[in-house]
């Protein structure tokens, strides 16, 4: 995305290895841990790919709107699936976000040259993500806080099946999504 290389490497790994997490939630034996996990590790993905530096690699043109077609139809069916679960909206906010940051750098004039980034975007909305996510990572935070497993409940065994992973993840994402939000 933009920015300086070292910053959007570790921006990229974390959003990787998130990613590549969320695809382990996939074998899960937990409904719940699978019914989301696939939409994550394309968020997880995306960033990543969005995330990698510019003076590294700057997309083709066409990219752009590549994204913002796949995120969009992420958003589609992340509005879909919100009838049947409310985090499912936080889904919708994600994609549209990426839809939104996608649209930002086919319009941006430094994105097309390969120079540096920003002022890219509608400061309104930016600021509204923004303001979003930075309130998701603060709560996301606090509902890492250990809770006593219930006597008698049933044990997660696998690495896929480990909510406060799952929570740590998403986490995660909403820090990237701050951090990329930020440099746009």
């Amino acid at each position: 995305m933009h920015g300086p290389a070292a910053p959007g490497w570790l921006l990229v790994a974390l959003c990787a290895a998130t990613g590549a997490y969320c695809l382990l939630r996939l074998r899960s034996g937990v409904e719940e841990q699978r019914r989301s996990a696939g939409d994550e590790a394309l968020m997880g993905f995306g960033m990543a790919a969005m995330a990698v530096p510019a003076a590294v690699f700057t997309p083709p043109q066409w990219a752009w709107p590549g994204y913002a077609v796949v995120f969009g139809a992420a958003a589609l069916r992340a509005l879909w699936a919100a009838r049947t679960g409310r985090h499912h909206l936080h889904h919708l906010v994600g994609a549209s976000a990426m839809v939104y940051m996608a649209l930002a750098m086919a319009d941006s004039p430094a994105a097309a040259q390969g120079h540096g980034h920003g002022g890219s975007g509608l400061p309104l909305v930016t600021g509204a993500l923004l303001l979003y996510f930075t309130g998701y990572v603060l709560l996301s935070g606090a509902r890492l806080i250990p809770v006593p497993a219930v006597a008698g409940g049933p044990r997660p065994t696998g690495w896929g099946d480990r909510p406060e992973l799952a929570r740590a993840c998403r986490l995660s994402m909403g820090i990237a999504m701050v951090a990329m939000l930020i440099t746009l």
